[in-house]
């Protein structure tokens, strides 16, 4: 059995929670205790070193451990710089400082997050009188070569990492637990909505959110959307959205249900394939086909299009995202049962600036229900 850990949002507020005490106590502290909220338990995290830097301010450091996840931040050092604040404002004010990294789509913000925002504020306005006020500082200090490592700067978090998340408790990916975790949730959730959600990771389920769609019908696959459809279809769901970063759910569209890069990559031949079958020049595609990365390739396909008053985005994608709905389809009953009441799908792609590409016909009018 894997064993499970938190993610980063969990010690960076253990760091804070530590640097609070120590302002108020002047004492060290080897643990501090983390109400995780999603999930509503306690958690225990130890302090690694904690001080204080001046009358008014104090600096912890955590250390991050995510359980047994491939993930490359296991054992960084998590930094909280709190100090006392006059004046008005908010009773806890929450800032990036090095290593955190920037939204290049959201006016340069610091890219810390909704549940990451709301872990901070709850656990230490619980520790501050009514007139307290406070500043923190999240530093991450090797947060900048770390990320060069990431997927960050395909979704426009540049400079340092993310404090990304929905939850305190860090699952290990793809490994057969997880998708074990993966689908009681979705039985869970089968057994009360008929329309489901899914989304390969945290982006799509962040974005999903703020588009409107009920948190409670969003169901997080990782890279197992092979497994979790046919088990969508098992459970008797009748329609499923496929909401997704275009450089992960295109590989649908090739007929590679999972999407680990490990296993297969074919994006770049997808979407060379679909540039083909619309009529794109040969040239063009041969530029497509080169790109590095999908996104480097859409935004060829957008400066064409600004260049020449033409369509190819639009039509390229609507291709895909049709390709993705039948291959999807197809993928399903080949495994069912069910004659023709298997599951629906339709899909929605969206860039590295969390707009939306484009939507399938199906996926469309399944965006209309679900908002």
């Amino acid at each position: 059995m894997s064993r499970s850990g938190y993610t980063l949002p969990v010690f960076a507020c253990a760091s804070a929670i530590a640097a609070l005490h120590w302002l108020r106590h002047c004492q060290p502290l080897a643990s501090v205790s983390v109400d995780l909220i999603s999930p509503a338990q306690i958690a225990e995290i130890p302090i690694e070193q904690v001080s204080g830097l001046s009358e008014n301010m104090a600096l912890a450091i955590t250390r991050s451990e995510p359980g047994d996840n491939l993930d490359l931040t296991r054992n960084t050092p998590i930094w909280a710089l709190v100090e006392w604040r006059t004046g008005d404002g908010e009773s806890v004010i929450i800032q990036g400082g090095e290593g955190i990294g920037i939204q290049l789509n959201a006016g340069n913000q610091p890219a810390i997050y909704g549940y990451a925002q709301r872990l901070l504020q709850e656990n230490l306005s619980r520790m501050l009188a009514p007139e307290e006020k406070i500043t923190v500082s999240i530093i991450l200090p090797f947060g900048r070569s770390l990320a060069v490592r990431t997927s960050n700067s395909a979704f426009g978090v540049v400079e340092g990492l993310s404090l990304l998340g929905t939850t305190g408790i860090s699952q290990p990916l793809s490994t057969p637990d997880q998708l074990t975790t993966f689908r009681s949730e979705l039985q869970d959730k089968a057994s009360q909505f008929e329309t489901l959600v899914f989304c390969i990771g945290e982006n799509g389920l962040d974005l999903a959110r703020k588009l409107g769609i009920n948190p409670e019908q969003l169901v997080k696959t990782a890279n197992w959307l092979g497994p979790l459809l046919v088990e969508a279809d098992v459970l008797g769901v009748k329609e499923i959205l496929l909401f997704g970063y275009h450089g992960k759910l295109m590989k649908l569209a090739g007929g590679i249900f999972h999407t680990h890069h490990h296993l297969a990559d074919g994006r770049r031949e997808i979407l060379a394939a679909h540039c083909a079958l619309v009529g794109l020049k040969s040239e063009d595609i041969h530029t497509v086909f080169d790109s590095p990365t999908a996104e480097a390739a859409l935004k060829y396909l957008k400066s064409l299009d600004a260049d020449t008053g033409s369509d190819w985005v639009n039509q390229i994608y609507r291709a895909i995202a049709q390709a993705i709905d039948t291959r999807s389809l197809e993928y399903i009953q080949s495994h069912s049962s069910r004659g023709k009441d298997t599951t629906v799908c339709g899909s929605i792609l969206f860039d590295r600036d969390r707009q939306i590409i484009i939507k399938s016909k199906i996926g469309g009018i399944l965006m209309e229900k679900l908002c």
